[in-house]
């Protein structure tokens, strides 16, 4: 039996940047990033996921067990545009820590959310990306992410392309009727607007 497209499922896939850190402690963290393009009067934005490590990887009958992550308890902040822009501060070194030490603060009807980022030295140089967020019942989790140089090259450069779509979306192909061919709705003759182009050309 052939597939048709009607029958076919399709799924919604949001390619993303992970940055993975287990340890043999079981203390590790995971953070991912996606890209949400600016949509309709909708801003575009980032989506930045914080995770805590559950197993420790090991091997068995010679085979690799990787380590695996808690998502099911994730923490998940969004990032608008000029947020993104702030982070970049410190990734370019125009800032030691973002927002002078004291994070990005977020408040919802749930929970009050803290994203901090911050450079290190010591004791190997990189950045720490961190959350902390405590729900209306008290709850408190914190997770931090040491960033390698590496990682956070790519990041600095995947964020500061990306903000071009979250400012102007994905370009989209108008389709325009010939020249010769009035548009829908429009009079023959050129528009007042179209005579005004035409005299600024």
């Amino acid at each position: 039996m052939n597939e048709t497209n009607e029958t076919r499922k399709t799924f919604d896939i949001r390619p993303c940047y992970t940055c993975c850190h287990p340890n043999a402690k079981g203390t590790g963290s995971t953070v991912r990033f996606e890209l949400h393009p600016a949509h309709d009067t909708v801003e575009g934005s980032v989506f930045i996921t914080f995770a805590t490590q559950k197993t420790i990887g090991s091997y068995e009958n010679g085979q690799r067990i990787l380590p695996t992550f808690d998502w099911a308890n994730r923490v998940t902040v969004r990032l608008s545009l000029n947020e993104v822009a702030q982070m970049l501060e410190v990734f370019r070194g125009y800032r030691e820590k973002m927002c002078d030490g004291n994070g990005l603060f977020h408040r919802t009807a749930k929970a009050n959310t803290i994203i901090t980022l911050e450079h290190r030295l010591e004791p190997t140089p990189a950045y720490m990306l961190g959350v902390s967020r405590k729900d209306v019942e008290g709850e408190l989790k914190r997770i931090n992410v040491f960033l390698s140089m590496p990682e956070t090259i790519v990041l600095s450069e995947a964020l500061a392309s990306g903000m071009l779509y979250m400012a102007f979306g994905v370009p989209k192909v108008v389709v325009r009727p010939p020249k010769d061919e009035p548009a829908e709705g429009q009079t023959e003759g050129p528009t007042t607007e179209q005579k005004a182009l035409k005299d600024v050309a």
